[in-house]
């Protein structure tokens, strides 16, 4: 449905079976795959190609992926968090796991569950997240946050400091970061030298997390940035 909407956009113009490239996560199964092109000829597709997500993200941040150099993108998206080693047009070093900004903002929903007996929606958790969530301890600041009480059932509004809120984000922020570790396990010799040189790049709606590169930082001892623009940096890379 989402792929014919965007055919419906550029129907106006005289592209009447065009050629579409897909990003996908790295580890999707060939059933997945096959779903993904299936999709995309039920909306007259002429030609179909599929990037891994990782690579398009480290093209869209402006990285020549074709030299000898290692590269290690950090995608953090709303199911999956990737991180790839790429160099050579290639993936040296991938790992995946099923934590990103979804999971984030399920933990806080269930944290105000457990904590307070406060039923929030996953709108609200996601508001929070973006305002007062923080990898690292931060000075304090307190919201107030609506919701309904699980016990009376009545509407009820309460005061939150926000280091509870890095407390609610501490266990999938501490995946993230074990997952990174990983990765840089795997990385080949030379390419551990390039990240060195060159650092950590953070992508995707979830590296948005206030403090994450820094959290990253002190737990690697490794140069970390958030790429320049990460919403839309694999958009971008598929795009070009």
């Amino acid at each position: 449905a989402m792929i014919q909407g965007f055919m419906r956009k550029i129907k106006r113009s005289r592209i009447s079976r065009p050629r579409i490239v897909i990003c996908i996560p790295y580890g999707v199964t060939d059933v997945e795959q096959r779903s993904v092109k299936e999709s995309a000829e039920h909306a007259n597709a002429s030609e179909i190609y599929l990037i891994s997500e990782p690579m398009a993200a480290a093209i869209g941040i402006g990285i020549d992926v074709s030299k000898p150099v290692g590269n290690m993108i950090v995608d953090i998206g709303g199911g999956t968090t990737e991180i790839a080693v790429i160099s050579l047009n290639g993936i040296g070093a991938i790992e995946t796991i099923k934590i990103a900004g979804d999971e984030q903002t399920e933990a806080i929903v269930e944290w105000f569950k457990n904590q307070h007996k406060l039923g929030i929606g996953e709108r609200t958790a996601e508001d929070i997240k973006c305002s007062v969530g923080s990898a690292v301890r931060i000075d304090d600041e307190t919201i107030n946050v609506k919701g309904r009480d699980l016990v009376t059932g009545i509407p009820k509004t309460l005061e939150i400091s926000s280091d509870e809120i890095r407390q609610a984000l501490t266990e999938t922020v501490f995946h993230i970061t074990t997952a990174i570790k990983k990765a840089l396990d795997k990385t080949p010799p030379e390419h551990a030298a390039d990240i060195i040189d060159y650092g950590i790049i953070l992508t995707g709606g979830g590296s948005l997390l206030k403090n994450l590169d820094e959290h990253i930082r002190n737990k690697t001892g490794l140069p970390v940035h958030v790429a320049e623009d990460p919403l839309l940096s694999v958009v971008k890379g598929t795009g070009m």
